[in-house]
């Protein structure tokens, strides 16, 4: 794999622990700022909405740029951003920074994931999107706990530093590492917008938003489960989180590899285990040891989707991927309120705190239902109907059609 792929996995490696230490860091922050935990927990909220504005709004804006200046810049927002945080005087202007710190991600992502599929040939794409996103597992097994544990040390603002530092770290490898490719000179908004027109990206972004909502239903509420249910103590709780940022790393790859070469039995694999899993969590949660395997297991099957539907929402797209690339972050981030707010549904009407593994459960079979459903559409437009391709053409010229062969009798 390109050494180049490093950069990349470096910025979302950054990305992943800026998004996902706020967990970690809560109480210390609620207690400097002087406000409750739940009026601490908006920070995570503010941070997911930057993302869901972000992504399609910022790739929309620089649609022109080059791919590396569009990384670049990116990453200046996030530096920016988080060491901004890091002095935020009040809870208002800390929302503010947190907002900003999340408009970049899914830009930064989808323009990633374009640049990294470039680096590679045909058939090792996923592979190679994979590998970046692998930073952003691999944040949840190291920049997590290392966050966390630096503000119980240090304070949070120390945390949030070194997350601007990590950027800075970024930059360079992707100024240094990352070749300049050639941005068509063709590409426009009304072109990348112009894949919003196909059905296949619909159904990827709504497989994405509930099949992986139901690995997010489980995992929001994972630290009380593993200390009311399981009966684990709160400090071995990070290690916890850590075996499940394992499993995500490992799924990542695993998700990674599929794709490339089974792309739709890979996702149904995915998605059945996925909402096995989360079903038998629902029992081993009373166990400290299967607890543990199964929380490997969830954080495993959840991120194997990832990289496959990436890869498949780029094919889909033809020539216009920055602005679907980008679309994946949004639904990610969806699926990751709309897992929360159902479980916590569950858990408020008295169904007891392992009833989000029920809930996710029931999200994955959906998300599996979809890709059926995507995947005989596919067959259905698969006949010899003129076929027009979306890729941007030059002003004042027809699209292309192509015509798909009629099968020959024997």
């Amino acid at each position: 794999m390109p050494i180049a792929l490093l950069a990349l996995a470096i910025g979302a490696f950054g990305i992943g622990t800026t998004e996902f230490v706020m967990m970690g860091v809560l109480p210390e922050i609620a207690r400097d700022l002087g406000i409750s935990i739940s009026a601490a927990g908006n920070f995570i909220t503010a941070y997911a909405l930057g993302v869901v504005v972000g992504a399609p709004l910022l790739t929309a804006v620089a649609v022109r740029l080059s791919r590396k200046t569009m990384l670049l810049s990116m990453m200046g927002v996030f530096i920016t951003s988080n060491a901004l945080f890091a002095f935020a005087p009040t809870h208002q202007v800390g929302m503010l920074f947190r907002f900003l710190a999340g408009l970049p991600h899914g830009a930064f992502f989808g323009a990633g994931a374009v640049v990294a599929a470039n680096l590679v040939g045909p058939q090792r794409k996923a592979k190679a999107v994979s590998m970046m996103f692998l930073g952003l597992t691999l944040a949840n097994v190291i920049g997590v706990p290392a966050g966390t544990f630096l503000s119980q040390q240090v304070g949070w603002r120390a945390t949030f530093g070194v997350v601007a530092l990590i950027g800075v770290v970024a930059l360079v490898a992707i100024a240094k590492l990352i070749p300049h490719q050639r941005q068509t000179s063709n590409i426009s908004l009304r072109g990348e917008l112009g894949a919003f027109r196909k059905p296949e990206v619909w159904f990827a972004l709504a497989i994405v938003t509930l099949g992986l909502g139901g690995g997010f239903a489980s995992l929001s509420y994972v630290s009380p489960v593993l200390t009311e249910v399981s009966g684990f103590d709160g400090t071995s709780v990070t290690l916890l989180l850590s075996l499940a940022g394992l499993g995500m790393t490992l799924g990542n790859v695993l998700g990674g590899r599929l794709a490339d070469r089974y792309p739709l039995p890979g996702l149904y694999g995915a998605l059945t285990a996925l909402s096995v899993v989360l079903l038998t969590f629902t029992v081993t949660a009373n166990s400290k040891i299967g607890a543990a395997v199964t929380l490997f297991l969830v954080g495993m099957t959840s991120f194997m989707v990832g990289p496959m539907m990436q890869a498949r929402i780029m094919e889909k797209a033809g020539g216009a991927q920055s602005m679907v690339s980008a679309a994946v972050q949004s639904a990610f981030n969806i699926a990751n309120s709309i897992g929360a707010y159902l479980g916590g549904l569950a858990i408020a009407g008295g169904f007891g705190l392992v009833s989000p593994n029920v809930v996710g459960a029931m999200l994955a079979v959906v998300g599996l239902t979809l890709t059926v459903a995507s995947a005989v559409f596919d067959r259905k437009r698969s006949p010899a109907a003129p076929v027009e391709d979306d890729t941007p053409s030059e002003p004042g010229t027809e699209p292309r059609l192509e015509s798909r062969p009629e099968p020959v009798a024997a």
